[in-house]
Formats: structure tokens, C-alpha cells, sequence
């Protein structure tokens, strides 16, 4: 066959900002998982599922990265020339579901929900364009009491997850604060007043010089991509920058009374009232959490939270771990939030009409697992393999499958080798499948009614023992046969024996 008449293949390659997730991260993942959900659920809410593929204008489009395709969702056209889109949060599609369901649900309604979320977004660092979300939300409670709760269930899944108080802390703040500071210094214009709140929101990545060029003109990154600013001035900038600079200064505490003139510094009109409400309802959260057992080392207030999605109308909270965080290269880096949330009293008005309040958190998961693994809160190592049973006689593979089924009966993770190999290539399979153990019977073992036992984990450590009568006795504890009816007995030893 000539060049020209070979088959176009196609390149193996993973698309940007996706990625493969093997076996030691799915079981880690999974531990995580069902850790959270207990937490969860001890706090009433019911699991939900909902499909991945929404109608685009179901969602809404209320991503803060409005300068890629979609508005940041990855969007088609189905045959009756409809638009659709991948979800790319797990709230938007709970505000639909509610809708279409709301005269039966029991109100409150409290649910909790984990699945894969897509966003249109350059990828980078940490950044992907699927993620998975674990999230709780409760929906038809007005009361900031809903806020708060949902401000101790990340404080309490965190710590359910193994991270000490003092390694992390959940912030605090509240919408209604920044739209005050938006009126405070001029600025009405919705568009603009989003630009300034995801210029904000970038705080906890950029330094304030990269901060300032967004609120400004705008700004090019590393790779020459340039992001529109939200065109403020300079005096606007600097205002800004005051109040960024006292944010400190308002802390709340329920011995403290509450007051704002710190902010009077900055704004010379006095505090507009949406900013006073904003504060008020802080001071409930605060209240809140604190008489149930809550301390600012582990709930505080930090007016410098933003939150970057559009739909959030009153307090937002996020969770980060305070611990130095390093990457595989030993470098410092900062990993974000890895809890987050608010308050979206008008995502279910979008459809109904009527108001509805609604709050909840989300959970990073890979982010959270990440942040786990690099503090030693989850083993990175991969999980023991099954009890490989070996193939020495092709015509016997009954026999053989017949053993590998009698593990499996007694609750042992067993395979049957199913490949062409040898046998010494089948150990080296075997040694790969991290297998504690494996299962060996030639014609000599069947003809005397017995199978081998290799243990591979005491096998491993035999090159380092240099008494002669130690090496004997654990080669013969590493290599042994029992009957056939021992089977099972032999191999529960072998694994009791490297249990830990």
C-alpha cells in the first residue's frame, strides 16, 4: 500500500482544558464524595439529579467570561432548531426545576446535587472547561438564617473531610454592599456595575496593579489576550481602592455595636441604604453563627468576597484553605476558593413571575480533592489491585475462572489473566495491577490437588533481607501451596497480613 492510499487517522490528543481521570483519582474522588453527602444530608437535604443538556435560554447566560463564544457556554442547535447548552452550574437548572415543579415540592425545599459542569473558558492553570460541583441549595426561605447555614455546612464539610480549624476559613459578604459601592461612587450602568464586580472578584489572583487595569481601560495578559475593562476613572479607581483599603476595618461582632462610619471616610454622602442593608444582614450572619459555636477562626465577615456569577442578589460566601499550598514542583500557589455561594432570590422569577428566594453553596470538587491530597487529608497512592489468578494451561481456563469466582464469592477482588503472555509476563502484569497476591496452578499442582500462593508485597521485600535464615523463612511465607479447597483460607491470610 502506497503512502497516498494509507487511511487518514486521527491524532490521539485530549482537547484543551479537559482531562483523563484514573483509577487512584476516581477512588479518592468517591471517598470525598460520600463524606460530603453525609454531611449533607445530616443537615435535611434530599439528593437530586437534573440532565446535563438544558435549553440555552432555560440557563440564562450569566457567566462572568462574557468575552468568549456563548458568553462562556459551549452551545448547538438540536433538530427542531433549538438552542441548547451544557450546563455550566448545577444551580441554573435546579431554578428550572423548581419552576416546572414548584405547586408539589414542600417548601423550603432543600436539595443536594453532584455532577460535571461545562464552561466555554480559556483554560490555564487549575482552569478547566469541565469541572464537578457538589451543591446544596435551599429554595422559598427568605431569611439570611438559610445563608448562615449554609455558611456552617462548608465550615462543617471541611472538617468532616479531615482539615483542622485554623486551616481553613469561610468569608462572608454580601451583594447588597456592593451595588452600595457601585451607587457610592457613581456608577449606574449595569453592565458596568458587572465589569467592576468581576474586576473585584479577581482580587484573590491579580495584584491590585492587574485589578486596576480592568477597572480601567483593560487588560492583556501573558499570552496577548486582552480583557475590556470596565472603564472607570480615575478618581472612581482610587474610591475604590480607598474602600478596598478599609474593608478591614469592618469587622462585626455581636458585642461590638454596629456602625458604618468607617465607610464615611471613603464615601462622603454617607453609606446609600442598599449598602446599610447589606451590612445589617451581615450582622444577622454574624450573629447567627456565632451563638451556634461558630468563631471568626472558622465563619467571618470580609467585605472584599465578590463572586463572579451575575444572578447572586444578596450574601456570598467562599471557603478557602488558609495552609501554604504547594504544586508538584514545590511552588507556592494560591488555590482559591474551593466552597462558594449566595443568595439568588430572582433565578426562579425568570420563570414563574413571582419571587422566590433562594440560597446555596457549591462545592469545587476537583479543586477541594486537589487542596486535600497536597495537605495529606486524602492518600495520593493507588488502592491495592484484585488477586490475579494465572493462565499456565490454555485448555483450563474453566478451572482457572472457576477459582477467580470462588474469591469473588467470598468477597475478594479477584481477576483471570485474559492475555496471551507467559508467565513471566503475567507476574509483571500482576506487579502493575498492584495485585497483593496471585493464584498459580501448572499440571503438577492440579495433579496433586493444590494451588501456589505468591504473596507480591513479601515478595518485594526479599532482595533486601541479608540473613540467610530470615530470606528463607519469608521465602517460604512469600510462596506456599495449600489444597484446593484452601483456597479462599490462603489468599484471606495473605491479605490480612497487609491490611494496614
Amino acid at each position: 500500500m502506497s503512502k497516498k492510499d494509507e487511511p487518514v487517522r486521527p491524532e490521539a490528543r485530549l482537547p484543551k482544558g479537559l482531562f483523563d481521570t484514573q483509577a487512584s483519582e476516581l477512588r479518592a474522588c468517591a471517598d470525598m464524595l460520600a463524606k460530603i453527602r453525609v454531611v449533607f444530608e445530616a443537615y435535611g437535604f434530599e439528593p437530586l439529579d437534573t440532565p446535563a443538556i438544558e435549553y440555552t435560554d432555560a440557563l440564562g447566560k450569566f457567566l462572568p467570561d462574557q468575552d468568549r463564544p456563548n458568553e462562556g457556554v459551549f452551545s448547538f442547535k438540536d433538530d427542531d432548531d433549538q438552542w441548547l447548552s451544557l450546563r455550566y452550574d448545577l444551580t441554573a437548572p435546579l431554578a428550572r426545576y423548581v419552576a416546572e415543579n414548584y405547586q408539589t415540592l414542600p417548601k423550603p425545599f432543600r436539595r443536594y446535587q453532584v455532577g460535571p459542569v461545562w464552561r466555554n473558558e480559556k483554560p490555564g492553570p487549575g482552569r478547566f472547561r469541565q469541572f464537578t460541583q457538589f451543591d446544596a441549595d435551599t429554595v422559598g426561605a427568605s431569611s439570611v438564617a438559610a445563608d448562615a447555614e449554609l455558611c456552617m455546612l462548608a465550615a462543617d464539610t471541611l472538617e468532616a473531610l479531615g482539615v483542622e480549624r485554623g486551616q481553613y476559613v469561610v468569608k462572608v459578604n454580601s451583594r447588597k454592599v456592593l451595588d452600595g459601592v457601585m451607587e457610592a461612587i457613581g456608577i449606574s450602568d449595569r453592565n458596568q456595575k458587572l465589569s467592576v464586580m468581576r474586576s473585584l472578584d479577581k482580587l484573590d489572583k491579580f495584584e491590585w496593579s492587574d485589578v486596576e487595569r480592568l477597572l480601567g481601560p483593560g487588560r492583556r495578559d501573558e499570552s496577548g489576550d486582552f480583557t475590556p475593562g470596565a472603564n472607570l476613572d480615575p478618581v472612581q479607581i482610587k474610591k475604590v481602592r480607598a474602600l478596598m483599603d478599609v474593608w478591614e476595618a469592618v469587622r462585626l461582632r455581636p458585642s461590638n455595636a454596629f456602625q458604618v462610619e468607617v465607610l464615611n471616610k471613603v464615601i462622603e454622602e454617607g453609606p446609600p441604604e442598599s449598602l446599610i442593608s447589606g451590612l445589617t444582614e451581615l450582622k444577622t450572619i454574624d450573629e447567627t453563627v456565632y451563638s451556634s459555636g461558630y468563631g471568626q477562626d472558622r465563619i467571618r465577615v470580609d467585605l472584599s468576597v465578590v463572586r463572579g456569577l451575575e444572578y447572586y442578589t444578596g450574601p456570598v460566601f467562599e471557603a478557602e484553605l488558609t495552609t501554604p499550598i504547594k504544586d508538584e514542583r514545590g511552588i507556592p500557589i494560591r488555590l482559591g476558593s474551593v466552597v462558594s455561594g449566595g443568595r439568588y432570590d430572582g433565578l426562579v422569577e425568570r420563570f414563574t413571575g413571582e419571587k422566590v428566594p433562594a440560597t446555596g453553596v457549591s462545592i469545587g470538587v476537583s479543586r477541594l480533592l486537589y487542596g486535600l491530597k497536597t495537605l495529606g487529608k486524602i492518600s495520593a497512592e493507588a488502592t491495592q489491585g484484585p488477586v490475579v489468578v494465572l493462565v499456565l494451561d490454555r485448555d483450563r481456563m474453566a478451572d482457572y475462572q472457576n477459582m477467580a469466582q470462588r474469591l469473588r464469592e467470598a468477597n475478594i477482588r479477584a481477576e483471570l489473566y485474559l492475555g496471551e503472555s507467559g508467565m513471566k509476563a503475567q507476574m509483571k502484569y500482576a506487579d502493575k495491577r498492584r495485585s497483593p497476591c496471585v493464584v498459580i496452578q501448572g499440571g503438577d499442582e492440579k495433579g496433586r490437588g493444590e494451588v501456589q500462593i505468591k504473596d507480591l508485597v513479601l515478595g518485594a521485600t526479599l532482595t533486601s533481607i541479608k540473613d540467610r535464615d530470615d530470606y528463607l523463612k519469608k521465602q517460604a511465607e512469600a510462596q506456599f501451596a495449600v489444597p484446593e479447597d484452601k483456597l479462599v483460607e490462603a489468599v484471606r491470610g495473605v491479605l490480612a497480613r497487609h491490611k494496614s
